[in-house]
Protein backbone atom coordinates (compact mmCIF):
# COMPACT_ATOMS: atom_id res chain seq x y z
CA UNK A 1 0.00 0.00 0.00
CA UNK A 2 1.22 3.49 -0.83
CA UNK A 3 2.45 5.93 1.80
CA UNK A 4 0.17 8.93 2.25
CA UNK A 5 1.38 12.10 0.54
CA UNK A 6 0.68 15.80 0.90
CA UNK A 7 1.52 19.09 -0.74
CA UNK A 8 4.67 20.55 0.80
CA UNK A 9 3.36 23.90 1.98
CA UNK A 10 2.68 26.21 -0.94
CA UNK A 11 5.48 24.81 -3.14
CA UNK A 12 3.17 22.73 -5.34
CA UNK A 13 5.35 19.65 -4.70
CA UNK A 14 3.93 16.47 -3.18
CA UNK A 15 5.97 14.52 -0.62
CA UNK A 16 5.31 11.54 1.61
CA UNK A 17 3.93 12.35 5.06
CA UNK A 18 6.87 10.56 6.62
CA UNK A 19 10.54 11.08 5.76
CA UNK A 20 13.89 9.53 6.53
CA UNK A 21 15.61 11.69 9.14
CA UNK A 22 19.30 12.48 9.28
CA UNK A 23 19.87 10.75 12.61
CA UNK A 24 20.24 7.03 13.25
CA UNK A 25 22.79 5.23 11.09
CA UNK A 26 23.13 8.28 8.85
CA UNK A 27 24.70 10.30 11.65
CA UNK A 28 27.79 8.11 11.80
CA UNK A 29 31.04 7.58 9.96
CA UNK A 30 32.33 4.38 8.43
CA UNK A 31 29.01 2.52 8.20
CA UNK A 32 28.52 2.73 4.45
CA UNK A 33 26.97 -0.72 4.07
CA UNK A 34 24.44 -0.17 6.86
CA UNK A 35 23.57 3.33 5.67
CA UNK A 36 23.03 2.12 2.11
CA UNK A 37 20.69 -0.62 3.38
CA UNK A 38 18.57 1.94 5.27
CA UNK A 39 18.36 4.39 2.36
CA UNK A 40 17.64 1.57 -0.11
CA UNK A 41 14.83 0.20 2.07
CA UNK A 42 13.31 3.66 2.35
CA UNK A 43 13.37 4.25 -1.42
CA UNK A 44 12.02 0.81 -2.20
CA UNK A 45 9.16 1.27 0.25
CA UNK A 46 8.19 4.60 -1.32
CA UNK A 47 9.50 7.30 1.02
CA UNK A 48 10.24 10.45 -1.00
CA UNK A 49 11.45 12.94 1.67
CA UNK A 50 15.10 12.62 2.78
CA UNK A 51 16.83 14.74 5.42
CA UNK A 52 20.48 15.36 6.24
CA UNK A 53 22.85 18.18 7.19
CA UNK A 54 26.47 19.14 6.82
CA UNK A 55 26.71 18.84 10.61
CA UNK A 56 25.35 15.27 10.67
CA UNK A 57 28.59 13.29 10.50
CA UNK A 58 28.73 11.27 7.28
CA UNK A 59 25.08 11.70 6.28
CA UNK A 60 25.72 13.72 3.12
CA UNK A 61 28.41 11.31 1.98
CA UNK A 62 26.15 8.32 2.52
CA UNK A 63 23.49 9.91 0.33
CA UNK A 64 26.08 10.92 -2.25
CA UNK A 65 27.29 7.34 -2.54
CA UNK A 66 23.72 6.10 -2.83
CA UNK A 67 22.57 8.59 -5.49
CA UNK A 68 25.73 7.90 -7.51
CA UNK A 69 25.04 4.18 -7.39
CA UNK A 70 21.27 4.37 -7.95
CA UNK A 71 20.86 7.39 -10.22
CA UNK A 72 17.50 6.25 -11.58
CA UNK A 73 15.95 6.41 -8.08
CA UNK A 74 16.79 10.08 -7.55
CA UNK A 75 14.11 11.36 -9.97
CA UNK A 76 11.24 11.01 -7.50
CA UNK A 77 13.15 12.08 -4.39
CA UNK A 78 12.89 15.29 -2.36
CA UNK A 79 16.35 15.80 -0.87
CA UNK A 80 16.92 18.29 1.93
CA UNK A 81 20.06 19.44 3.69
CA UNK A 82 21.19 22.31 5.92
CA UNK A 83 23.93 24.83 6.63
CA UNK A 84 24.70 26.26 10.06
CA UNK A 85 26.95 29.01 8.70
CA UNK A 86 25.74 32.46 9.68
CA UNK A 87 27.43 34.49 6.95
CA UNK A 88 26.91 34.57 3.18
CA UNK A 89 30.33 33.31 2.13
CA UNK A 90 30.35 30.46 4.63
CA UNK A 91 26.86 29.34 3.64
CA UNK A 92 27.67 29.39 -0.08
CA UNK A 93 30.83 27.40 0.62
CA UNK A 94 28.74 24.88 2.57
CA UNK A 95 26.30 24.57 -0.33
CA UNK A 96 29.08 23.90 -2.84
CA UNK A 97 30.49 21.22 -0.55
CA UNK A 98 27.06 19.71 0.01
CA UNK A 99 26.26 19.43 -3.70
CA UNK A 100 29.67 17.95 -4.43
CA UNK A 101 29.51 15.48 -1.56
CA UNK A 102 25.98 14.41 -2.41
CA UNK A 103 26.64 14.11 -6.16
CA UNK A 104 23.78 16.50 -6.90
CA UNK A 105 23.30 19.46 -9.21
CA UNK A 106 20.71 20.98 -6.89
CA UNK A 107 18.96 20.47 -3.56
CA UNK A 108 15.19 20.38 -3.25
CA UNK A 109 15.35 22.09 0.13
CA UNK A 110 18.24 23.94 1.79
CA UNK A 111 17.68 25.02 5.38
CA UNK A 112 19.23 27.56 7.74
CA UNK A 113 20.23 25.17 10.49
CA UNK A 114 19.48 25.37 14.22
CA UNK A 115 18.57 29.02 14.76
CA UNK A 116 18.66 29.58 18.53
CA UNK A 117 19.30 33.15 19.63
CA UNK A 118 18.78 36.81 18.83
CA UNK A 119 22.45 36.92 17.93
CA UNK A 120 21.85 34.16 15.38
CA UNK A 121 18.99 36.19 13.92
CA UNK A 122 21.12 39.33 13.72
CA UNK A 123 24.04 37.59 12.03
CA UNK A 124 21.86 35.70 9.55
CA UNK A 125 19.75 38.63 8.36
CA UNK A 126 22.30 41.48 8.42
CA UNK A 127 24.09 42.54 5.19
CA UNK A 128 26.50 39.77 4.27
CA UNK A 129 24.57 37.29 6.39
CA UNK A 130 23.55 33.75 5.49
CA UNK A 131 20.04 34.73 4.48
CA UNK A 132 21.51 36.46 1.43
CA UNK A 133 23.16 33.19 0.40
CA UNK A 134 19.93 31.24 0.73
CA UNK A 135 17.95 33.72 -1.32
CA UNK A 136 20.73 33.82 -3.93
CA UNK A 137 20.90 30.01 -4.13
CA UNK A 138 17.16 29.77 -4.71
CA UNK A 139 17.32 32.45 -7.38
CA UNK A 140 20.12 30.65 -9.20
CA UNK A 141 18.37 27.26 -9.13
CA UNK A 142 20.99 25.56 -7.00
CA UNK A 143 18.17 24.95 -4.51
CA UNK A 144 14.47 24.78 -5.24
CA UNK A 145 13.25 25.92 -1.84
CA UNK A 146 14.68 27.35 1.36
CA UNK A 147 13.76 26.77 4.99
CA UNK A 148 14.74 27.31 8.59
CA UNK A 149 15.13 24.86 11.47
CA UNK A 150 15.23 25.24 15.22
CA UNK A 151 14.53 23.35 18.43
CA UNK A 152 15.81 25.70 21.11
CA UNK A 153 13.51 28.71 21.41
CA UNK A 154 10.05 28.88 19.81
CA UNK A 155 10.03 32.69 19.91
CA UNK A 156 13.21 32.82 17.84
CA UNK A 157 11.93 30.29 15.32
CA UNK A 158 8.59 32.08 15.09
CA UNK A 159 10.40 35.33 14.29
CA UNK A 160 12.23 33.61 11.43
CA UNK A 161 8.99 32.16 10.08
CA UNK A 162 7.24 35.51 10.18
CA UNK A 163 10.07 37.65 8.81
CA UNK A 164 12.15 35.53 6.41
CA UNK A 165 11.11 34.43 2.89
CA UNK A 166 11.27 30.74 3.73
CA UNK A 167 9.27 27.91 2.19
CA UNK A 168 9.45 25.62 5.22
CA UNK A 169 10.18 25.35 8.92
CA UNK A 170 11.44 22.33 10.86
CA UNK A 171 10.65 22.08 14.57
CA UNK A 172 10.11 19.56 17.39
CA UNK A 173 6.77 17.73 17.35
CA UNK A 174 6.17 15.33 20.23
CA UNK A 175 4.12 14.97 23.45
CA UNK A 176 6.76 16.87 25.44
CA UNK A 177 6.13 19.88 23.23
CA UNK A 178 2.42 19.36 23.73
CA UNK A 179 3.03 19.84 27.43
CA UNK A 180 5.55 22.70 27.43
CA UNK A 181 4.04 24.73 24.62
CA UNK A 182 5.63 27.19 22.24
CA UNK A 183 6.45 25.34 19.05
CA UNK A 184 3.07 23.68 18.54
CA UNK A 185 0.92 26.61 19.65
CA UNK A 186 2.92 29.52 18.24
CA UNK A 187 5.50 28.58 15.60
CA UNK A 188 3.21 26.07 13.92
CA UNK A 189 0.35 28.57 13.80
CA UNK A 190 2.63 31.27 12.36
CA UNK A 191 3.79 28.86 9.66
CA UNK A 192 0.26 27.93 8.70
CA UNK A 193 -0.73 31.60 8.45
CA UNK A 194 1.95 31.97 5.77
CA UNK A 195 1.07 28.59 4.19
CA UNK A 196 4.65 27.37 4.50
CA UNK A 197 5.53 23.72 4.98
CA UNK A 198 6.06 22.29 8.46
CA UNK A 199 8.50 19.44 9.09
CA UNK A 200 8.30 17.65 12.42
CA UNK A 201 11.51 16.46 14.07
CA UNK A 202 12.48 15.06 17.50
CA UNK A 203 9.48 12.76 17.07
CA UNK A 204 10.96 10.08 19.35
CA UNK A 205 13.23 12.37 21.35
CA UNK A 206 16.62 10.66 21.29
CA UNK A 207 14.76 7.35 21.41
CA UNK A 208 14.17 8.28 25.07
CA UNK A 209 10.44 8.88 24.65
CA UNK A 210 9.81 5.18 24.08
CA UNK A 211 8.30 3.36 27.07
CA UNK A 212 6.90 0.03 25.83
CA UNK A 213 5.60 -0.93 29.29
CA UNK A 214 3.44 2.19 29.21
CA UNK A 215 2.31 1.48 25.65
CA UNK A 216 4.46 4.31 24.26
CA UNK A 217 6.09 2.84 21.17
CA UNK A 218 7.59 4.50 18.10
CA UNK A 219 4.29 3.91 16.31
CA UNK A 220 2.39 5.88 18.95
CA UNK A 221 4.82 8.81 18.86
CA UNK A 222 4.83 8.96 15.07
CA UNK A 223 1.05 8.82 15.06
CA UNK A 224 0.98 11.69 17.57
CA UNK A 225 3.19 13.79 15.29
CA UNK A 226 1.11 13.03 12.22
CA UNK A 227 -1.99 14.10 14.15
CA UNK A 228 -0.59 17.63 14.32
CA UNK A 229 -1.02 20.12 11.48
CA UNK A 230 2.33 19.27 9.87
CA UNK A 231 3.31 18.16 6.39
CA UNK A 232 6.11 15.69 7.11
CA UNK A 233 7.34 13.78 10.16
CA UNK A 234 10.99 12.77 9.85
CA UNK A 235 12.56 9.98 11.88
CA UNK A 236 16.16 8.78 11.82
CA UNK A 237 16.50 5.02 11.41
CA UNK A 238 19.32 2.67 12.40
CA UNK A 239 18.21 -0.42 10.47
CA UNK A 240 15.68 -1.61 7.93
CA UNK A 241 13.28 -2.76 10.64
CA UNK A 242 12.95 0.81 11.87
CA UNK A 243 12.39 1.97 8.29
CA UNK A 244 9.55 -0.51 7.97
CA UNK A 245 7.97 0.76 11.18
CA UNK A 246 8.14 4.30 9.82
CA UNK A 247 6.62 3.25 6.52
CA UNK A 248 3.77 1.43 8.25
CA UNK A 249 2.99 4.58 10.23
CA UNK A 250 2.82 6.60 7.04
CA UNK A 251 0.45 4.22 5.31
CA UNK A 252 -3.28 4.70 5.89
CA UNK A 253 -2.64 7.22 8.68
CA UNK A 254 -5.19 7.13 11.49
CA UNK A 255 -4.93 10.45 13.35
CA UNK A 256 -5.26 10.45 17.12
CA UNK A 257 -8.39 11.86 18.62
CA UNK A 258 -8.08 14.96 20.80
CA UNK A 259 -8.62 12.77 23.86
CA UNK A 260 -5.85 10.36 22.83
CA UNK A 261 -3.45 13.26 22.29
CA UNK A 262 -4.28 14.78 25.66
CA UNK A 263 -3.83 11.44 27.44
CA UNK A 264 -0.40 11.01 25.86
CA UNK A 265 0.67 14.52 26.77
CA UNK A 266 -0.48 13.93 30.35
CA UNK A 267 1.79 10.88 30.59
CA UNK A 268 4.79 13.01 29.67
CA UNK A 269 3.84 16.15 31.60
CA UNK A 270 5.66 15.33 34.89
CA UNK A 271 8.94 14.76 33.02
CA UNK A 272 8.53 17.19 30.14
CA UNK A 273 11.14 19.79 31.07
CA UNK A 274 13.76 17.13 31.70
CA UNK A 275 12.94 15.34 28.45
CA UNK A 276 13.14 18.54 26.38
CA UNK A 277 16.92 18.12 26.34
CA UNK A 278 17.19 19.83 22.95
CA UNK A 279 15.85 23.13 24.29
CA UNK A 280 18.67 23.71 26.74
CA UNK A 281 17.81 25.10 30.18
CA UNK A 282 14.08 25.72 30.68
Amino acid sequence: MAIDTTLFGNTGVRVTRIGLGGEGVLRTYGMEKEAEAVIKEATEKGITYYDCAKAYAGSQGYYGNFWSKYRDVRAGIFQASKSASRDRSGALSDLSETLRTMSLEHLDLWQIHDVRTREDIKEIEEPGGALEAFIEAKGSGKVRFIGVTGHHDPEILTYAVENWPVDSVMMPVNPVEGSIGGFLDSTLIAARKKSIAVIGMKILGAQNYIFPDEGITPDVLIRYALSQDIDVAIVGCSNIGEVRTLVNCGTKIMPMTEEEREDLVDLFRPYAKKLAYYRGVL
